[in-house]
């Protein structure tokens, strides 16, 4: 069981490294596709806005994932104790 727990917080510390750097390029391009989205014309214009939207609000959700990956572990490793 010790192994299993180590394991699990080396890919915590890994995922909140990565997670960071991941959730701000997603909302960075998402504001990026989200502006290009105005240039086009308006057939076009409602699908570029979506993409745009979903990409800030997957690297919202990864943010707030992320927030909460300690809350998360502590809550889950008392679960079979």
């Amino acid at each position: 069981m010790a192994y299993i727990e180590t394991l699990l917080s080396s890919w915590l510390e890994t995922l909140k490294t990565a997670g960071t750097t991941i959730s701000m390029l997603l909302i960075i391009l998402g504001g990026l596709l989200y502006g290009v989205a105005q240039l086009q014309p308006g057939e076009k214009r409602g699908k570029w806005q979506t993409v745009g939207i979903g990409v800030v609000v997957g690297g919202v959700l990864i943010a707030a994932i992320l927030g909460a990956a300690d809350l998360i572990q502590e809550i889950s490793s008392n679960l079979f104790k």
